[in-house]
């Protein structure tokens, strides 16, 4: 782990020449003015649309810890680029997530990395409260400082639910060194948004995924989600508390689409299920929520029949430009009711995240 007179000496250097991308907000105003807004409509009725999946970057932390940007997110750097694209969009609110997450960072450095970028993230909500709202970050890699972090993002920052990887440096969130946090999310009833990063299935399985393709994304960030739930299930967490609120990205990997082998296994090979759960695997399902980006009409569908309507909420991947039409995604798929497609397009996450409707 990086000690905090490493992290200094590593990031002395790292605030100039750098393009960073963030969460500076407070110039947006005039931006909304300026772009037509899209308005969004369900058989008549005019829908507040949410995104609960839009990444975001504090440049403080990314500073001090000497990353560099990938050049399609420059578009996350001034509010007004953002902003209009959401308008363009037709999203309403954006739910701001911070990804990489630091678990590597020793102690003292995660808490101080944590305090900046949490409070950057509610001077970014304040500045627009209207637009914008939080998913707090916390060092899963010291779980009794993540549960402490927690309650201070929301009780204190008045951030509205937590963002964490789909593991930690190689341990499970299963894990029991990692239930002081899920019991602090359950107190409070928050939501807990987990996205995939590139230290986990992607980096495990790096000899295999390279190559074209992108597959380390393609294939390893819906894996890491799948691998993750999955522990969560048969490991008992979803049982030991069962008032979590867990949105998994990317529709929850490749799980939805074969849980069914989940059960079977439990009935076919019972001595590979070491833990007495209180259902099958897949109705676990149905007490988690999802983002919508799984790409097609049918995915969407199909992730419905397994996980329930309710279950679902919109997901564009801001700035990454493979899901800019998600609100059509919804709007456009057959065989959905009018309830349906509202409570996906904002609806469920407005209730999830203290929105006002």
């Amino acid at each position: 782990m990086n000690t905090r007179r490493e992290f200094l000496e590593d990031t002395a250097g790292a605030v100039a020449g750098i393009a960073f991308v963030g969460c500076s907000m407070v110039s947006a105003a005039s931006a909304q003015a300026q772009a037509r807004r899209r308005e969004v409509v369900v058989n008549g009725r005019r829908v507040k649309t949410v995104d609960v999946h839009a990444h975001c970057a504090v440049p403080e932390a990314m500073a001090l810890m000497g990353r560099k940007v990938e050049p399609q997110t420059l578009l996350m750097s001034q509010a007004s680029d953002r902003i209009r694209a959401m308008d363009e969009q037709g999203i309403d609110v954006e739910a701001l997530s911070i990804n990489p997450y630091w678990y590597k960072a020793a102690r003292d450095v995660a808490r101080e990395l944590i305090r900046i970028q949490n409070e950057k993230l509610a001077e970014a909500c304040a500045a627009n409260p209207d637009r914008f709202v939080a998913f707090a970050t916390v060092a899963l890699q010291h779980p009794d400082l993540a549960a402490e972090q927690l309650e201070e993002g929301i009780k204190k920052y008045g951030l509205r639910g937590v963002s964490v990887g789909g593991s930690v440096n190689g341990e499970e969130l299963s894990d029991p060194k990692f239930h002081p946090f899920w019991a602090k999310a359950e107190q409070l009833g928050v939501l807990v948004f987990m996205h995939p990063q590139a230290a986990g299935a992607a980096a495990d399985l790096q000899s295999r995924l390279r190559g074209s393709g992108g597959l380390e994304n393609a294939i390893g960030n819906p894996l890491e989600t799948t691998i993750a739930l999955s522990h969560l299930i048969f490991e008992g967490t979803l049982d030991r508390f069962p008032g979590l609120k867990i949105c998994a990205a990317h529709g929850g990997g490749y799980l939805p689409s074969y849980g069914a082998r989940s059960d079977a296994i439990c009935v076919t090979f019972p001595d590979r299920c070491t833990k007495a759960l209180k259902k099958k695997p897949t109705e676990y399902l149905r007490q988690l929520y999802y983002d919508s980006i799984v790409f097609t009409p049918e995915a969407l569908r199909h992730l419905v029949a397994e996980t329930g309507s309710s279950q679902i909420v919109m997901g564009t991947d801001y700035p990454f430009p493979w899901t800019r039409t998600s609100v059509d995604h919804i709007l456009g798929t057959p065989g959905l009711s009018d309830a349906e497609r509202v409570a996906m397009l904002g609806g469920t996450a407005a209730k999830l995240l203290g929105i006002k409707a």
